[in-house]
């Protein structure tokens, strides 16, 4: 018998029914002694598909709100502009952080909100 490919093996378990891989699980549990789920081994259900989101975001100041001040001074803390630039952010809102990993894009709306801006995420 010809020795099979990952890959192969992989196009072959997609093209299976649920049960098909159970039994196909249940088959190397006893033939084997090792449970493959345990092994993190994951086959693709059909027609399913995993959507993530998006890996980077823009942090885009929407409002300062009343605070104006506070934000001001996270805006510049966060890009590292000058008083001026960061005032003219917080009084007609843009971009604050662009393409941050959504972990930190998170963290700086939470700040942000914290502080009384209205933060969108792009």
């Amino acid at each position: 018998m010809a020795k099979l490919t990952s890959e192969e093996i992989l196009n072959a378990i997609e093209e299976m029914t649920i049960l098909e891989v159970k039994e196909l699980v249940d088959g190397m549990k006893e033939r084997f002694g090792v449970d493959p789920s345990a092994v993190a081994v994951a086959a693709p259900v059909a027609g399913a598909a995993v959507e993530e989101g998006p890996s980077s975001q823009d942090v885009v100041l929407a409002s300062a709100g009343a605070n104006k001040l506070a934000v001001i001074k996270l805006i510049k803390e966060v890009t590292g502009l000058g008083l001026k630039e960061a005032k003219e952010i917080a009084d007609n809102g843009g971009v604050v952080k662009e393409k941050a990993s959504s972990d930190e894009a998170n963290e700086l709306k939470a700040k942000f909100e914290e502080a009384g801006a209205t933060i969108e995420l792009k």
